[in-house]
């Protein structure tokens, strides 16, 4: 019964106040709105930067030769480390916290179908090069596989943009391409991924063909560079130690010496961006909150003028019996009408915004605003926090207004 008597009330002011109180919704409203789009608009964002530099890889480590800066076992300092195809079955057998491991050999060569011809890099690798690079191939086609590796197979896997150019249109796989003046058979192409990093080029713009082909045909006693998976993320500074360890003792180098090798460590720009976007979103979230607190001053305003208002309606509940915490509990909760029916509306008036914004070409850039639980959380607790201080001053106002002097008023 008071829960009803209050409402009523509550409902009663509304009509009688109706655009002081729509002014006030209004500011709470406009506050759930900066701070669900601002929070969703960093989630959006965080979740677009991983996935374009995830599509490089994930957890991958990629190693090239560089150049000494020690001298060593009686070698000068500055000579050149050149990495070999033998050293990854090495490497593989000496550091089991490696999951995955692939030499890369890289070739720029023509490439031709017909009048279509195009210099792309032709890659030779491992079968698990495909998943450690997420290299996914198109419905109908396939990635190098290991019976490709062991018969020298002249088989090649198409990056999508190659494909694109070389047959338009029309279906690659099990056609044929020359490869300098050797044919090949598609096996193969690249579904399109979104990649903002690379090295020497981009998946989309390569061709993958077996390691053994690729030795057997070019000569190259030399590999590019050598990409490999840790069996745990947290393991890549253990692991890149014992490849020093272990490459410094087959090349000679001080496995103390940098920069004899040069490895891209994809893992570090993992942690990069996971403190980098915690920073972002309290940032977005600490603008989006001075918004709501604005709300929030609206609410806590028009609840002392209630409470000056409702002095004689306060003495005289007070006369009949009713509490301190009668009068606590009435105007709490009609602090948190007000403010549950400007953070409803602030949140429909959020999900439309993020709905039209999600139509805009926008995407490969920000990403998509996203309203996840996360966002939803932060901005419930925001206005559950905005609610409680707007209406524990006025609230406790009036239960400490002396029901005499109210009445006197």
């Amino acid at each position: 019964m008071r829960l009803f008597t209050t409402l009523s009330q509550f409902f009663q002011d509304l009509r009688s106040q109706k655009l002081r109180t729509a002014l006030t919704i209004l500011g709470i409203t406009w506050g759930t709105v900066a701070v669900v789009v601002l929070l969703a608009f960093g989630v959006g964002l965080e979740k677009q930067s991983k996935k374009n530099m995830h599509g490089m890889g994930d957890g991958i480590v990629v190693v090239f030769g560089g150049r000494t800066t020690m001298p060593y076992e009686g070698f000068p300092d500055g000579r050149r480390i050149n990495l070999r195809e033998e050293d990854v079955p090495v490497l593989d057998s000496e550091i089991p916290e490696i999951y995955q491991i692939s030499p890369e050999y890289l070739n720029y060569t023509t490439i031709r179908k017909g009048r279509s011809a195009t210099s792309p890099a032709v890659t030779g690798i491992y079968p698990v090069y495909a998943d450690m690079r997420n290299i996914i191939a198109e419905p109908g086609g396939r990635f190098i596989n290991e019976i490709d590796m062991q018969k020298r197979r002249r088989v090649v896997m198409l990056g999508n943009e190659i494909k694109n150019l070389l047959f338009g249109d029309s279906t690659a796989v099990g056609q044929q391409v020359m490869i300098g003046e050797t044919p090949f058979t598609v096996i193969g192409q690249m579904q399109p991924k979104t990649q903002n990093s690379s090295y020497n080029s981009r998946d989309s713009d390569r061709v993958f063909i077996p390691a053994s082909t690729y030795r057997t045909m070019f000569g190259d006693r030399y590999i590019n560079n050598i990409i490999y998976r840790p069996s745990d993320p947290d393991m890549t500074a253990q692991v890149e130690r014992r490849l020093m360890e272990v490459m410094g003792r087959r090349n000679r180098f001080n496995p103390d010496d940098d920069d004899a090798l040069g490895v891209w460590d994809t893992n570090e720009a993992d942690v990069f961006l996971k403190n980098f976007f915690l920073g972002f979103n309290i940032f977005m979230g600490i603008i989006g909150s001075f918004t709501l607190t604005v709300g929030g001053i609206g609410v806590a305003n028009i609840m002392y003028v209630v409470v000056r208002e409702r002095t004689k309606e306060i003495g005289i509940k007070r006369s009949v019996g009713a509490t301190s915490r009668d009068i606590l509990f009435q105007f709490f909760l009609e602090t948190f009408l007000i403010v549950g029916m400007g953070a409803a509306l602030g949140f429909m008036l959020a999900m439309l915004l993020i709905k039209g914004i999600s139509f805009l070409p926008i995407e490969d850039f920000v990403g998509i605003p996203q309203l996840s639980p996360l966002v939803a959380l932060v901005t419930m607790t925001l206005l559950a926090f905005i609610a409680l201080l707007a209406g524990f001053f006025p609230a406790r106002k009036a239960a400490q207004l002396d029901p005499v002097e109210c009445l006197r008023t």
